[in-house]
């Protein structure tokens, strides 16, 4: 166009589009290609996308050649849009990622539709294209408004499904309210754990069944439930009580002992088994698969029943199953739902064995002590009133830790003890910042001790009377267990790029001293636990797998994408069984010469966080929405 031209009245120059074009390309590719060939660069793939969309917006203001009223009005409008669309769209996007998963969904998607918007009208008239202008804008952040999200993985995939579509979690409902139920047992008196249940499923299983309201979570004020105290609902099958033994149905399953969250020590190490790694010829076997109420709690398992919990609606949910054919024994229900929009709904925490009870601690805070054999409601406390203890951003996360007569759980950052028998308050200990770790009971310079990683750091406390004997401050929001090294140090993670740092703790005639050892960013740990093994530890950084020397904390090797999944250490064969975070199965040396991968199968389907257990042989792996057992190829037979 000549200088004549463009000064003519009534022209108009051609909008330059080029620029958009080129920025929408660089923040498509960066946002969604990015994380396909480097997953550990999500962060940047997302902040790429924002800072696309605040490009276009300075191309479009300065740099388009547009018309001023539509310049202004574009950018109003768009700012009006993301401004308004949270008030419309369903609770699980508006906040999601601490209330920036909406804009991070949205603005590539306006700037695509908008430069496709620019390039499609730039030969019509100005009101049909303030019009289509209009109406594109509208679109781009209003269909928003028609999905909502079951949450994201490490990767920030986010579980997309029509708004008003069912969950995994209202078809199990659906599915259970057309099944009959059983006549939920009485609460049980508080007894000692070697005397049996005051109350036989068989009897109950025989009278007609009956409905039975959720018990109400207890009161802060309120006195250990026993005999007098209100029942929880429970569902219970013939003959439960005597599922203490192996499977008559199934004599491949023997009895075993998995007392609850990562094993006997809370160190993920399954001891005493042997199993094939050429899953090619002779690989895991299905016994069954069954859908489960949401939630990221792990088994407890013994004979052939095993423990969970879950959410079933409004109610938290305790559930027994048959480990041989899946079928469930018995549900106890309390009347509290938790739920965010990053991880779902549902209980965190792990049911733990102890005795004949099984004791549970819920993501509202209400701890409970149960009949392992029927379910009955023996005590039931509220934690998180008891202590004053706000519900945390990702809910009370920490699994029971029986000590002898008391029961021990983290109420987010501070560590509460019950007793055992009758749920009568013994001890709290020394406050602390948010935290999702569990209680660790821990030996140290002789010296048996409760170890809590909290948002301060790490302290040891007296298992007696939960007096403090020493604290390490780190500061963080932890989630993982720490773990011991064979010298007696600890090895703790607060938060996901914190790394590992050894700690030695020691006791001295002055007291007691904490010294750092070193700190690895070689093996970054997550909520996903690592487990330690002839001096190395083996655990995630970020989505791969990883191996570090407890010496000095340098990598051995790295290799295997499983994103944030989960693992448990077969010693006696330096072996890694590993559930990753799509649900699949796979078997890694456990060695520090470099990663090999022997085998890797499907397992369950969706975004699995979920702790693996192997007790007789049979592997048990669940998720939010289905769980499912494998029996194990042993080695030898």
């Amino acid at each position: 166009m000549s200088q004549t031209q463009r000064g003519l009245p009534g022209l108009r120059r051609p909008l330059r589009l080029w620029p958009g074009v080129v920025i929408v390309i660089v923040q498509w590719l960066v946002r969604f290609g990015l994380p396909i060939i480097e997953p550990e660069a999500t962060p940047i793939a997302i902040l790429t996308g924002l800072a696309g969309g605040l490009a276009i917006v300075v191309w479009w203001l300065f740099f388009s050649r547009a018309q001023w009223a539509e310049r202004l009005g574009a950018v109003a409008l768009m700012a009006l849009g993301l401004y308004a669309t949270p008030y419309l769209v369903h609770e699980s996007v508006a906040t999601g990622a601490m209330g920036l998963l909406l804009p991070v969904l949205a603005v590539p998607v306006l700037s695509l539709a908008f430069v496709v918007w620019a390039a499609a009208t730039r030969g019509l008239a100005d009101s049909l294209r303030r019009t289509t202008m209009v109406a594109t804008i509208l679109l781009a952040c209003g269909m928003w408004t028609l999905v909502r999200t079951g949450g994201f993985d490490s990767n920030f995939q986010n579980d997309l499904t029509w708004r008003w579509s069912l969950t995994p979690e209202e078809r199990l409902l659906a599915q259970a309210a057309g099944q009959a139920t059983v006549r939920p047992p009485a609460a049980a008196p508080a007894q000692n754990p070697g005397e049996p249940a005051s109350t036989d499923a068989r009897d109950d299983a025989a009278r007609p069944p009956a409905a039975a309201a959720a018990t109400p979570p207890p009161s802060a004020d309120a006195k250990p439930a026993n005999a007098a105290g209100a029942p929880g609902r429970t569902m219970s099958e013939r003959d439960a009580t005597r599922a203490e033994g192996p499977a008559a149905s199934d004599p491949g399953i023997r009895r075993a002992e998995w007392p609850g969250f990562r094993g006997p020590d809370r160190d993920g190490i399954v001891r005493g088994v042997r199993i094939e790694t050429d899953w090619a010829k002779t690989p895991p076997v299905e016994l069954w698969r069954r859908p489960v109420g949401p939630g990221w709690s792990s088994f407890a398992v013994r004979g052939d029943l095993f423990y969970t919990q879950e959410q079933r609606g409004d109610d938290e949910v305790v559930a027994c199953y048959r480990v041989s054919t899946g079928e469930p024994v018995w549900l106890h229900r309390d009347a509290a739902r938790f739920w965010e929009s990053n991880a779902g709904a549902g209980p965190r925490g792990t049911p733990t064995l102890s005795g004949n009870r099984v004791y549970t601690f819920g993501a509202t805070g209400i701890v409970n002590a149960l009949d392992a054999a029927t379910g009955a409601l023996v005590w039931s406390r509220n934690a998180a009133g008891e202590t004053g203890t706000p519900t945390p951003v990702w809910g009370f996360a920490s699994s029971p830790l029986v000590i002898d007569d008391l029961v021990v759980v983290a109420v987010s950052g501070a560590l509460v003890a019950y007793d055992r028998d009758t749920g009568s308050p013994r001890w709290t200990g020394p406050d602390g910042s948010e935290g999702y770790s569990s209680p660790h009971l821990a030996t140290l310079d002789g010296v048996p001790q409760v170890l809590m990683v909290n948002g301060d750091g790490a302290i040891g406390v007296a298992p007696a009377n939960g007096s403090l004997l020493w604290k390490y401050e780190w500061g963080g929001y932890p989630i993982v267990q720490p773990g011991l090294t064979d010298e007696g140090d600890i090895l703790v993670s607060v938060q996901d790029r914190s790394g590992l740092r050894r700690v030695a703790v020691d006791r001295g005639p002055d007291g007691w001293s904490v010294e750092e050892r070193w700190t690895s960013i070689s093996l970054k740990p997550y909520f996903n636990d690592f487990v330690v093994h002839e001096g190395h530890a083996y655990g995630f950084d970020g989505g791969i797998l990883a191996s570090i020397d407890l010496a000095d904390g340098a990598r051995r090797w790295k290799g295997g994408r499983y994103g944030r999944g989960q693992l448990v250490l077969l010693p006696e064969q330096d072996l890694l069984l590993v559930l990753s975070e799509e649900g699949e199965l796979a078997l890694v040396g456990a060695t520090p010469d470099g990663f090999r991968e022997f085998a890797r199968v499907p397992g369950i389907d969706g975004k699995t966080w979920n702790h693996p257990v192997v007790a007789g042989g049979v592997l048990l792996v669940r998720n939010a929405e289905e769980m499912a057992a494998f029996r194990l190829p042993i080695a030898g037979k």
